[in-house]
C-alpha cells in the first residue's frame, strides 16, 4: 500500500519537472517547501577534471551556475536555522540550504568565497578531528600523491599511475581496501613507502582553527558539528556516541566562542542513524540533526532527522538538481529502498 502511494505521486512530480522554477504554479502542486543540499569538497574546473576521486568534489563553475540559477528562479538560500524556522512556522517562498560536511581547506579558500560572492549563506558541519589534526585525511592524501606522481609504491611493489584512468582506478581500489578502522595505519605505511610527509599533507588539505575562526565572524557562515572523528554513530555504544556528539559541539564552542546548535550525522542513511541516535543528538545539546536521507523539508518535520540531498560531483546537472528540488529523487530513493 505504501509503495502504491509513492508511485501515485510520480505523475504530478514528473509534470512539475517540466514547469520552469520561476512559474509559481509548481508551488500549487507541492506547497512551499525547502530543499537541503550537502557536499564535501569543491575544486576549480581545470583541477576537478583530473581528480581521481572527483565525485567527492563539486566543480566550482557548476556550483556558481547553480547558485545563480536558484536565485534567478525564486529560491531563497538560507541557513539551517532559518530553514527550520520556516518549516515550523510555514513559508510562502521556496528555500534551499547548502551545507558542507567535514570541511577541508578548500571550504575556506574556494567554497565560502563563492557563496560570499552571491551574498548567500552556507552551513559548515565541521569534523573537529580535522582542524585538531587527530583524524587522518587518508583519502585526500592518497589522491594527492596519485595526482602528483606517475608511479607509487605499495606494500607488494610499485605500480604505474601515469594516466588519469590509472589514477582513478588505483584510487578506488586502494581506498576500497583501506576503508575501515585500519585506514589510518595503512595510509601511514603508504606515506612511509612513498616518502610523503604526512603532517605536511594534512596541513595542505585540512581546514585550521585559524581559518574557522575567521569564518565564524562572517555573517554568511553558519557553523555546526559533524562529530570528532567522523564516526558512524549507530555503530557506537551509547557512551561513545555521546562523546562524539557532545565532544564536537564543545570543541567548536571552546575554539570559536559560538553556540553550536546544529549537527549532521557523518553517515546519514537509515541504516546509519535512527531513533536512538536522534535522541542522543538532543541529549548532546543540539537543536537539530541532519541526515543524508533524500527528500524535502516541509512543515512539521522532525528537526532531529532533517533530510539532505547529497550532490555527487560526477552527476551535476540542472536536471539532477531539479529532481532534488521537486522531491522526485526522494520518492525514487524510497521506492528503490535507498534511504
Amino acid at each position: 500500500m505504501k509503495l502504491s502511494a509513492e508511485f501515485a505521486k510520480l505523475p504530478s512530480m514528473l509534470q512539475a519537472l517540466t514547469v520552469p522554477l520561476a512559474n509559481r504554479s509548481a508551488d500549487s502542486v507541492f506547497g512551499a517547501r525547502g530543499c537541503l543540499f550537502t557536499f564535501h569538497r569543491a575544486a576549480p574546473s581545470q583541477v576537478w577534471q583530473g581528480l581521481p576521486n572527483r565525485a567527492f568534489y563539486l566543480d566550482l563553475a557548476f556550483l556558481d551556475h547553480l547558485l545563480s540559477y536558484l536565485k534567478r528562479n525564486g529560491w531563497d538560500i538560507v541557513t539551517v536555522e532559518e530553514a527550520i524556522r520556516r518549516s515550523q512556522q510555514g513559508a510562502d517562498r521556496r528555500y534551499v540550504n547548502f551545507s558542507v560536511d567535514d570541511c577541508y581547506r578548500d571550504t575556506f579558500e574556494h567554497v565560502v568565497p563563492l557563496f560570499r560572492s552571491h551574498a548567500a549563506p552556507v552551513t559548515l558541519f565541521v569534523t573537529t578531528g580535522i582542524p585538531d589534526g587527530t583524524l587522518p585525511l587518508w583519502a585526500a592524501g592518497l589522491e594527492d600523491v596519485l595526482v602528483q606522481r606517475d608511479r607509487v609504491v605499495l606494500a607488494d611493489g610499485a605500480i604505474d599511475v601515469a594516466t588519469d584512468k590509472q589514477k582513478r582506478t588505483t584510487f578506488h581500489v586502494i581506498a576500497g581496501s583501506w576503508d575501515g578502522p585500519q585506514a589510518g595505519d595503512r595510509y601511514a605505511r603508504f606515506c612511509s613507502l612513498n616518502g610523503v610527509d604526512q603532517s605536511a599533507m594534512h596541513r595542505k588539505h585540512a581546514i585550521s582553527w585559524d581559518m574557522l575562526s575567521q569564518l565564524s565572524r562572517d555573517p554568511l557562515v553558519e557553523i555546526g558539528a559533524h562529530t570528532v572523528s567522523h564516526a558512524r554513530i549507530s555503530s557506537l555504544p551509547e557512551a561513545e556516541a555521546l562523546v562524539e556528539l557532545a565532544g564536537s559541539r564543545e570543541r567548536l564552542t571552546s575554539e570559536l566562542g559560538l553556540p553550536i546548535r546544529h549537527f549532521a550525522f557523518p553517515y546519514g542513511r537509515s541504516g546509519d542513524c535512527g531513533p536512538r541516535d536522534f535522541d542522543l543528538a538532543r541529549r548532546a545539546g543540539f537543536f537539530s540533526a541532519a541526515t543524508t536521507r533524500k527528500g524535502l523539508l516541509r512543515r512539521g518535520h522532525d528537526v532531529f532527522s532533517l533530510p539532505r540531498n547529497t550532490i555527487n560531483g560526477d552527476r551535476c546537472s540542472l536536471a539532477a538538481m531539479e529532481a532534488h528540488l521537486t522531491g522526485l529523487s526522494g520518492v525514487a530513493a524510497r521506492i528503490l529502498g535507498r534511504v
